[in-house]
């Protein structure tokens, strides 16, 4: 079955995944239904949660359980606009295509459906990337992409599978020097999310290694985030660093502020979470910074993990979900999975899907503990 699908296109390889996840993530939130009891107090954390649909029926199974978290307010950004200031925070690209396709079905299918298409783009875009692995190898990729912690969010009504996709296809076209298509992918997004106005640095660097002019049209890629910061001051709302301080306890401050309070909380409160978090942060700044890895994927992965640093309050929050756009990680540990038998392999994917499935539940119930 793997060997059939190795031969396969990229494209079709990247829709059959997507479509086997979409149906699994969703069976698996409908069948848990039975066994979620969140807790109020967490429930109404959220200040949207005022008016969530009964936990009960088929619509709620297929899709009410799916609005939690940060979910809600792309919803209510996409019905009634940033009539908040909280909702500052949220980037406008995602609720923007949630817009366009709500028309069609409800709006939370249509937060869905954006979040699936941008999957499939997303692993075939890292597919292309993938050029120097092996058939075998770049099936090992999208495995270890779909059962990293916190992944399900990729199909999730969140900005991640977008943001992700339109900045490893930046990348795909920028070596393809594609520069128009690779400049508009990144405005996009630097719209989508704070970390995708950073996929400026890989193409910056390609560009600029190149030696002519053209290429320097990329320079325009941070136009999308200075946009939207610009009209959220033209209109008199909260900038996003002041929503961030103000609703959501985390201040913006140098990265080493972020890594001295993270060490802190770890040494003072015996924070188990907090400390796994660190580690990976360090073991990806290990795995990305290899020899091997180009120079504009280590400079766009340092960046990732710098600004990943940056809040202090609430440090090193969404860590597992912030560094799936780190596709050099990725494609290095694809080349180490290459030397991996059968059991390695299963062993690795099978402790990976499980803390995978471990957040989802989290998500699911209502965890603050471990939302995403």
């Amino acid at each position: 079955m793997l060997r059939k699908l190795a031969s396969w296109a990229d494209w079709q390889i990247a829709l059959a995944v997507t479509a086997a996840l979409r149906v699994f993530y969703s069976g698996f939130a409908a069948a848990s239904l039975p066994f979620l009891h969140p807790k109020q107090a967490a429930i109404h954390s959220n200040a949207l949660t005022y008016n969530l649909p009964a936990p009960h029926g088929l619509h709620y199974a297929l899709l009410g359980v799916w609005e939690r978290f940060d979910t809600l307010w792309f919803l209510h950004i996409a019905e009634h606009g940033y009539d908040r200031p909280m909702a500052a925070a949220y980037y406008p690209l995602y609720p923007a295509a949630i817009c366009l396709v709500k028309g069609l079905m409800p709006a939370t299918a249509a937060a869905l459906l954006v979040s699936t298409v941008a999957t499939f783009f997303l692993f075939w875009g890292l597919l292309r990337l993938a050029d120097s692995l092996s058939d075998e190898g770049k099936l090992r990729l999208l495995l270890l992409v779909c059962v990293w912690p916190t992944s399900f969010v990729l199909l999730a009504g969140y900005a991640d599978s977008l943001t992700i996709a339109l900045a490893v296809w930046a990348v795909v076209l920028g070596r393809e020097e594609r520069w128009g298509g690779a400049t508009a992918c990144g405005i996009l997004a630097g719209l989508a999310r704070p970390s995708g106005v950073l996929i400026f640095i890989p193409l910056a660097i390609m560009a600029l290694r190149s030696r002519q002019a053209r290429p320097l049209v990329v320079g325009l890629t941070p136009l999308g985030l200075i946009a939207y910061w610009g009209w959220l001051r033209w209109s008199g709302r909260p900038s996003v660093v002041t929503a961030y301080r103000l609703y959501y306890g985390s201040t913006m401050a140098p990265p080493w502020a972020g890594l001295a309070q993270a060490v802190r909380l770890i040494v003072t409160e015996r924070d188990a979470l907090l400390a796994v978090k660190l580690v990976m942060v360090i073991a990806i700044a290990a795995i990305s910074l290899r020899r091997q890895v180009r120079i504009e994927d280590k400079a766009f992965a340092l960046a990732v993990l710098l600004q990943m640093l940056m809040y202090t309050g609430r440090p090193l929050l969404g860590a597992f979900r912030y560094v799936l756009i780190l596709y050099p990680t990725f494609l290095v540990l694809a080349a180490y999975a290459g030397r991996w038998n059968g059991k390695q392999l299963g062993f690795y994917v099978t402790a990976l899907g499980f803390l995978n499935l471990l957040w989802m539940w989290g998500f699911l119930n209502w965890s603050l503990a471990l939302g995403t």
